[in-house]
């Protein structure tokens, strides 16, 4: 089932054999990413082979890196409901406004979908320890998904990280750490330590499977809309890791055949106190500096800088799409109303796409004909202190 031909560096392209453990490419520090024989994948990964296939990501197996069932490391992630906001829709005078609601997954975020392909390569692999920084979902995932795999997990949060995300990755079986400070510094302490302590870094875009995780995103959205895609997508970033990945998903669907040339507007939304992204794009650049004093109640937005800030500017821009911030009284109120309206409890993350959406429409870069999918990316319930006051 494996049709990986080998791992490639987003950034100079250096090639490198699959089947080994990697970080980083070598030669320049760049993300990696996986390539596949697509003609090869397509044989048996067909549109009308689907509706037999399991309600999971792994429905789209013949394009994941693993290449042994047995080490498929699954708590049922992914095949999320896109919900039709149609209430929501009607007061923005839209008709074709959607969610894709990923509170439902495990650990109830969509962070389990990366989760579940670094941790199943990992076993692969033959690692044993695994670690990684988080702003909290990401650790509560990888607690999850290493206990399912009979892995140390090890992590490492900002102090202030929302309470339950400390309970669950306790009660998950993990070792945790908190930090004073932001991710970027709980990053700084897995890298000093992970070679010593024999841990394998599984930050964000720093191994190249969670991408592939996240890039069955890209996937369900066409096979859930007939096999076409959104006018345009909304989405909350931090690492952007999501984004990415159905850029990527969305290049291998053309590849095989399954959708044409044309993409979605890709729209990258983030906190006015953490908006690297937004800086960048507005500025004309490609790499995004260090967001000084970063700060949102949205703690997955509190990335102060992303190593995929040029793959994420990329499609941004190569999709017509555009980068927008929003204040945390926005999204936080946007919270409320998308629960009031299509009863999605949606974290504050999820929250931040629809003032966003409106910005846009203000601006005439989202017309209200359109389809529009926003991107609720986990549970309000696990942010019971933003909601506090």
């Amino acid at each position: 089932m494996n049709n990986v031909t080998h791992l490639e560096c987003a950034a100079c392209a250096t090639q490198y054999p699959a089947g080994r453990v990697y970080n980083l490419c070598e030669k320049c520090g760049k993300p990696l990413l996986v390539r596949y024989d697509l003609a090869a994948a397509a044989k048996s990964l067909t549109r009308e082979s689907l509706s037999s296939r399991v309600s999971s990501m792994w429905r789209y197996r013949e394009v994941m890196p693993v290449d042994s069932d047995e080490n498929i490391v699954t708590l049922g992630e992914g095949w999320t409901p896109l919900l039709h906001a149609k209430r929501l829709g009607k007061s923005l005078d839209m008709d074709e406004l959607y969610i894709k609601d990923e509170s439902v997954n495990p650990t109830q975020s969509f962070k389990a979908r990366g989760m579940s392909a670094a941790v199943s390569m990992a076993k692969e692999l033959g690692v044993r320890k695994v670690a990684a920084p988080s702003a909290g979902n990401a650790a509560g995932a990888l607690a999850a998904y290493a206990a399912r795999a009979g892995m140390e997990a090890y992590l490492f949060m900002p102090r202030d990280t929302p309470r339950a995300n400390v309970v669950e990755c306790v009660e998950l079986g993990a070792n945790v750490t908190l930090i004073d400070g932001l991710i970027t510094d709980c990053g700084a302490e897995v890298a000093r330590r992970k070679d010593a302590e024999g841990w394998f870094d599984v930050s964000t875009l720093k191994e190249p499977y969670r991408v592939e995780g996240k890039k069955t995103l890209g996937y369900e959205l066409a096979e859930t809309l007939g096999w076409t895609l959104p006018d345009v997508i909304i989405y909350p970033t931090g690492g952007g890791t999501g984004l990415i990945g159905m850029w990527k998903a969305f290049d291998e669907m053309e590849e095989m055949g399954w959708i044409g040339s044309a993409r979605p507007k890709m729209v990258t939304v983030q906190s006015e106190g953490c908006a690297p992204i937004v800086t960048a794009f507005e500025k004309g650049e490609r790499f995004a500096d260090m967001f000084p004093n970063a700060a949102t109640v949205a703690s997955g937005l509190r990335v102060p800088k992303a190593i995929g800030d040029f793959l994420i500017i990329d499609a941004i821009r190569k999709s017509g799409g555009s980068a927008v911030a929003v204040s945390d009284a926005e999204l936080i109120a946007a919270v409320r109303e998308i629960g009031a309206a299509e009863g999605v409890f949606a974290a504050p993350e999820g929250g931040a796409c629809l003032p966003a959406l409106r910005k846009l429409i203000e601006r005439g870069e989202v017309r209200r004909d359109e389809r529009v999918v926003l991107f609720n990316t986990g549970a309000g319930i696990k942010y019971i202190e933003a909601f506090s006051s």
